[in-house]
């Protein structure tokens, strides 16, 4: 028996006598547990998927990998393990169909079982300890959105242990998930199941709990009221401050609401409007973006947590810091699920990127004579540092270069996020970008900033659809940092300092977004940001530097940017930002360098040096010598489990043909690549490999057979060596001839085009 056969004859059979797929709410199906990294040109890494997971009653229980009859049962413990690991279960299965191992994850107790158990008795040893809240919670099945949207296992874990942690009785919860894994929708599916199971302080299901979402930024509070949209309309309550003042009271029928801590703090004669609730009327508490100062003590944020201390509060967070009493650790206690960017990458859930670290001669300045100062007075002497540019001086010429240098190298059609130092400054860039721009469009970049108002919020809806290119370009100082879904972005552009790994991990967050087509992105530094990967904190134990929390905005005030500075009649007047105009020639001699990083599988940036190194390290594994290499890639198949073996480390498609560009071999085969780096053999391109075997394919095959492979090999020097892929012969034939009947007629019988097909590769790869 194969292993499909395997299944079907006697591991389903198993399953279904001890009660699986038979007993209500319990099923034991194939589960893609990871999509795959994306490689490139439309590629993944093979995904994860586990052969069985156990679930019953909402809850997953246990994971069984498959062998075929005639292996050993115990041949896929190691999968097993690894999968129930990664879904949260306490038990994992190996099986061969008839031989059943049995792991307990918990205990770490290993058995032969001569069945599987039922769905109540995995039930009772996973939870060996009754609790009614958890079995309620279990009941409620995730709003699925009519089976359009499954939770991803990672999101599963956090649901899963968020609801665990409140059946306990935990009070404060924290989560730490990497930006862009969909925070808001964990934080939806807990509300529903919340809401659904009548869970409230009051410990008994009487009624539905009143729940509150808490953010620092309206866009975030909207995001979140929209993707809570499964619930009743009356059910939903978006608390704005003009509608306060307008009623004269803070709204209270409902059971979700969205505000910020802005409109919250803020109130009539300097009265917070939360004090206009009682302090237990909210039961669950969402705290987004948490990190950004709602637990700290000094926080005037924190008076709004306290003063509703009887709620369960859950904090969402991508990367906090443990440092001391007064941080969101302190307040929160440990993460009760953490899920990290490397993570993300490595499972195909976030887009992988690539850093283009761009230096110039006019990266620091000291003022000399020959410059003109426009306005300002320059300090003589004094080397004006990146954080200076645009706050302190500007120079209109090196910002002019660094567009120009940056509108050269990205694709102008792909959305791209410009982030500057002031809103000044993204006003500045928009108008370069638009005097550069190659597309007709009048809207093609646009600023979004506070500034901007409502307008700017209309740019930013705009960009954020997918099915509108315009506009393509948004320039912003900090408002776009968090928190926006824009999925496709290809690009973001650093033209002012990031100073804390936070803020880089957020502002890197707004491309990891995946959308269809989107391979990866790439981050084109002008601002030596890429220094935090260097940091040994970049992806390893959530980690934040310190922030100062916000102070209060004004009643009304959209605070989706810089807090607006207020002028203090006791301070000296601030002096004015120096404007200087560069010499004559000093702008033709503005230059650059530039080099690129890549992100290795264990969530490293590398050099591309050390990139290649990587792969001549892993490269003897897999083939001794250049003829064993030869052999393995004259055939599809062996070759296709090379290129597979290869993609597991973390040299896929897209990294292979970044090589090829690095060794000037671009028109050639990755075998010239593997053979260059492995055996120091020198390329060659395509067209000479094809033109140097042709004579000896054409000696094997007839007149008629020749002219197919003659077609083929053209393919192959236009196209790359995945043409000769064994998947690629169909659509070869239908371009070349047609119909199927068409190639047959002309061709011979299927078998003598297939082994024509396969065969010639054999000559087309000798020495």
């Amino acid at each position: 028996m194969n292993e499909a056969e395997t299944r079907h004859d006697l591991i389903d059979p198993a399953l279904k006598a001890s009660g699986w797929g038979v007993v209500t709410d319990s099923r034991a199906r194939l589960e893609v547990i990871t999509l795959g990294r994306l490689e490139g040109a439309g590629r993944r890494a093979k995904p994860l998927k586990c052969d069985y997971v156990l679930t019953y009653r909402n809850r997953k229980l246990a994971t069984i990998e498959a062998k075929r009859a005639g292996l050993p049962a115990t041949e896929g413990v190691g999968q097993a393990k690894d999968y129930a690991t990664r879904l949260q279960t306490r038990f994992a299965y190996s099986t061969n169909g008839t031989g059943i191992y049995e792991i307990d994850m918990e205990t770490g107790k290993e058995r032969e079982v001569s069945k599987f158990p039922t769905p109540d008795e995995l039930w009772n040893r996973t939870f060996e300890n009754a609790s009614l809240w958890r079995d309620r919670f279990a009941a409620i099945p995730f709003e699925d959105k009519s089976g359009t949207r499954d939770a991803r296992y990672y999101q599963d874990n956090a649901i899963q242990n968020t609801l665990d942690a409140i059946a306990d009785g935990k009070k404060r919860i924290l989560l730490t998930l990497a930006t862009g894994t969909g925070k808001t929708f964990i934080a939806f599916q807990l509300a529903w199941k919340l809401f659904q199971a009548k869970w409230s302080l009051s410990g008994e299901p009487t009624r539905r709990p009143r729940i509150l979402f808490l953010a620092d930024r309206n866009i975030l509070a909207n995001q979140a009221y929209n993707d809570f949209s499964a619930f009743d309309e009356d059910a939903l309550v978006r608390i704005k401050p003009d509608e306060i003042a307008k009623n004269g009271r803070v709204p209270k029928n409902g059971s979700v609401f969205f505000t910020i801590f802005q409109t919250f703090t803020s109130g009539p004669n300097e009265t917070p409007n939360f004090g206009d609730y009682p302090p237990d009327f909210f039961d669950f508490i969402i705290i987004d973006e948490c990190h950004r100062g709602g637990a700290k003590d000094e926080s005037s944020w924190r008076e709004i947590l306290d003063y509703f201390s009887p709620a369960v509060q859950l904090g969402l967070t991508a990367t906090p810091k443990r440092k001391n009493n007064v941080d969101t650790y302190a307040y929160f206690g440990e993460p009760v699920y953490t899920y990290s960017l490397k993570e993300g990458i490595n499972d195909g859930f976030l887009t992988p990127f690539k850093v283009r670290q761009i230096a110039t001669t006019l990266d620091d300045y000291v003022y000399t004579p020959d410059d003109r100062i426009i306005e300002g007075e320059v300090a003589d002497g004094k080397r004006y540092k990146e954080a200076d540019f645009n706050r302190i001086i500007e120079i209109k010429e090196r910002e002019t270069y660094r567009v120009k240098l940056f509108m050269e190298v990205i694709d102008q059609s792909e959305k791209t996020l410009v982030f500057c130092a002031s809103q000044i400054h993204a006003l500045a860039v928009r108008d370069l970008i638009n005097q550069i721009k190659t597309c007709k469009d009048p809207h093609y970049c646009a600023r979004v900033t506070a500034d901007d108002g409502a307008i700017g919020d209309q740019h930013l809806k705009a960009f954020q659809d997918n099915e509108k290119t315009i506009p393509t370009i948004l320039t912003t100082s900090q408002k776009l940092s968090t928190g926006v879904d824009a999925r496709n972005v290809r690009n973001i552009v650093l033209m002012r300092p990031v100073n804390s790994m936070i803020e880089f991990k957020q502002i890197i967050g707004r491309g990891t977004r995946l959308f269809d087509g989107k391979d990866h992105f790439t981050i084109y530094d002008f601002v030596k940001a890429y220094e935090h990967f260097n940091d040994p904190e970049w992806d390893g134990e959530p980690l934040e530097p310190d922030l100062k929390a916000p102070k209060p905005m004004p009643d009304g005030f959209d605070e989706d940017d810089q807090p607006p500075i207020l002028p203090d009649p006791n301070e000296p007047t601030k002096p004015k930002k120096i404007i200087i105009k560069l010499a004559d020639g000093k702008e033709r001699t503005i230059q650059h360098m530039s080099s690129t990083s890549y992100w290795s599988a264990d969530g490293k940036p590398i050099s591309a040096n050390q990139f290649i190194e990587n792969l001549f390290g892993i490269l003897p594994a897999y083939f001794k010598d250049e003829d064993e290499l030869r052999t393995l890639w004259s055939v599809p198949d062996t070759r296709k489990r090379l290129l597979e073996g290869l993609s597991e480390k973390g040299f896929g498609g897209e990294q292979l043909i970044e090589i090829r560009k690095m060794i000037n071999a671009e028109k050639s085969d990755l075998f010239d690549v593997l053979a260059y780096i492995a055996f120091t053999l020198a390329p060659i391109t395509r067209q000479e490999r094809a033109n140097a075997r042709r004579a000896d394919i054409h000696a094997h095959y007839d007149q008629k057979l020749q002219a197919f492979l003659d077609f083929v090999l053209g393919q192959y020097i236009s196209q790359g060596n995945d043409e000769l892929d064994s998947a690629k012969l169909a659509e070869l034939i239908k371009l070349k001839y047609g119909t199927p009947a068409d190639a047959l007629r002309d061709l011979g019988n299927a078998a003598t085009i297939r082994d024509a097909f396969i065969g010639f590769q054999k000559y087309l790869y000798q020495e």
